[in-house]
């Protein structure tokens, strides 16, 4: 089993080559397709908890629907292989949060399932970040977000959100299945359909097709993670992607501060503090205080060296006013100055979703001594 799923992983011909035989039809003559592994891989024996619940894998139904997840999710080889490698990097933040407040540790596959551990993850009703807040909802636990800055994005501050929402998740349904139900299609749909039902087993009530699936995605990620090599994963530590080493610092801004004095202060460069701070949106950061992740080294006199860069940035910086022509849009204009749009927009106080009107006049920021474009 080891040796075809490792095969699949490390040539996408041969993987490839078995979806192609799978479709086929009718397959070439003489051709033996033997997917024995594969089956094995899927198959889960038992027993099988989430949060300390049992899984009732001697259900038939239940049995197939944990299977068909398995199997979807292998099939899925380099999803699978990002998982573990980017679980190096999360999820021991993710533990020490959960460990903190004494809940279950299965719970840190949840953001796996709902943004295989990326910050920036969207959906299209709006949901964002490594736990998938909604935007009411995040608010609603603490978190910004708006125009300046969205904590969605945040592995710390999201996590100490999807925390205090999963406890009262469980409170209100008594156990971490349903808390985990409920987190994906929301509680007050999940008790709606338990008054309906007149069930409280998350396995027995019949549920949105999405959340059907929710809990076992959780349980398939939970599997493959705890053991990664049974599934022909074989990835030695030097392959997991590693925490970045970091400074902690807490900086106070009396004015909008452009990220780039944030990065030259710091000593690098400005994808590097857009990267460690995903929360922070635009070009700016807002006035206030703030707690920055920068470069392992360079927190010591930072505060004192921004100030500098902000002095140095506003000289380099001069102020025009342009008068918008027949014809113009925010895009061709930001383009003509290169400046970024968003800070047209901020600048100006302008409303992306609305037109601009001949004769409106822009503030736009260029290079000191910079001629304006005609």
């Amino acid at each position: 089993m080891r040796s075809f799923l490792k095969t699949l992983l490390l040539c996408p011909t041969a993987l490839l080559a078995v979806t192609g035989a799978v479709f086929a039809q009718p397959p070439p003559r003489g051709a033996v397709l033997d997917f024995t592994p594969l089956i094995e891989a899927a198959r889960v024996p038992g027993p099988l908890d989430f949060c300390g619940e049992p899984v009732p894998l001697a259900h038939p139904e239940v049995r197939e629907r944990m299977e068909r997840e398995m199997l979807l999710v292998l099939w899925d080889a380099p999803m699978v292989i990002l998982w573990a490698k980017r679980a190096g990097q999360h999820l021991e933040a993710i533990e020490s949060a959960l460990k903190a407040h004494k809940l279950p540790l299965d719970l840190k596959y949840v953001p796996i399932a709902e943004s295989n551990l990326r910050p920036h993850a969207g959906s299209p009703k709006g949901a964002m970040g490594f736990w998938q807040f909604m935007g009411p909802t995040a608010q609603k636990y603490g978190l910004q977000v708006d125009s300046e800055k969205d904590q969605r994005r945040n592995l710390a501050d999201s996590t100490a959100a999807a925390i205090a929402y999963l406890k009262e998740l469980h409170g209100m349904f008594g156990s971490w299945t349903l808390a985990a139900a409920a987190y994906n299609m929301g509680e007050n749909g999940l008790r709606r359909e338990i008054a309906a039902q007149d069930v409280r087993d998350y396995y027995r009530l019949y549920l949105p097709l999405e959340t059907q699936r929710y809990v076992f995605r959780i349980l398939a990620a939970k599997l493959i993670l705890s053991d990664p090599g049974r599934y022909g994963f074989h990835l030695t530590p030097e392959e997991l992607y590693r925490p970045a080493a970091v400074d902690i610092a807490t900086v106070e801004v009396a004015a909008e501060t452009p990220v780039l004095a944030l990065a030259r202060a710091a000593g690098t460069d400005f994808k590097t503090i857009k990267d460690l701070n995903p929360e922070i949106r635009g070009y700016r950061l807002a006035p206030g205080r703030h707690q920055l992740r920068l470069p392992a080294n360079s927190a010591k006199n930072f505060q004192a060296r921004l100030a500098e860069e902000v002095q140095r940035i506003k000289g380099d910086e001069e102020t025009i006013v342009y008068v918008v022509k027949e014809g113009d849009s925010l895009g061709a204009i930001a383009e003509r100055f290169r400046v970024p749009l968003s800070e047209i927009n901020r600048r100006n106080q302008l409303d992306p979703k609305k037109p601009i009107h001949p004769g409106q006049r822009l503030s736009i920021a260029i290079k000191r001594g910079e001629e304006p474009p005609p």
